[in-house]
């Protein structure tokens, strides 16, 4: 609902409760630290989205083996403050530490793992190079392709983040081709009002 105060202060009341239940380390105040500094992320206050977010990762490096999906979960939370902050080179260090838990943890085919292509697809793509953003986002695509549905919302994403990296190469033919893939997936999953549209 975007009423962040209201979240903070629910969420800091049930981690007073997981402070005093739990011991310093259980997975679930990781979680709790994850939550609050998803707010602060969200609103715009990214030195405490990090100093919560690291506090989650310290307990969970320490509670978690090192290829669990919550660890890489973590990584992910603090690499997309550095991308909102615009630190990419820090954004894509811990993307790929995510990244690299992911691949260990999970099958080959898993949508989890095209989110984290797609992600560090994102960074390469707003440092303008551009090949590496079509490497990233091309191996999320054909995960997308066997793992989803045909009409499913994620890949007209892959679709269009395809076709923005061949607008921003002045490839305009291969960037219409990927946008009317994505708008067909769009046309039937979508009202027609939607704004997506």
């Amino acid at each position: 609902m975007g009423d962040y105060s209201k979240a903070l202060e629910f969420y800091e009341k049930s981690h007073k409760i997981f402070e005093k239940a739990l011991p310093s380390n259980h997975p679930n105040l990781a979680s709790s630290y994850n939550n609050i500094g998803q707010v602060y992320k969200n609103m715009g206050d990214y030195s405490k989205a990090l100093e919560f977010y690291e506090k989650a990762l310290k307990i969970d490096e320490k509670a978690l083996p090192p290829n669990h999906p919550d660890l890489a979960t973590s990584y992910a939370c603090i690499g997309l403050v550095y991308h909102d902050i615009g630190d990419y080179s820090k954004t894509l260090e811990f993307y790929e530490k995510s990244h690299k838990i992911l691949e260990k943890a999970l099958p080959s085919n898993h949508p989890d793992l095209a989110a984290s292509y797609n992600n560090i697809g994102g960074v390469y793509d707003d440092m303008g190079d551009y090949s590496k953003a079509l490497e990233f986002y091309e191996k999320s695509l054909k995960i997308s392709e066997k793992a989803l549905p045909s009409d499913h919302p994620d890949l007209a994403q892959s679709y269009n983040n395809i076709g923005l990296v061949y607008k921003n190469m002045g490839d305009y033919s291969k960037a219409l081709e990927f946008y009317e893939k994505a708008y067909k997936i769009k046309e039937k999953a979508l009202p027609a009002n939607h704004p997506s549209l």
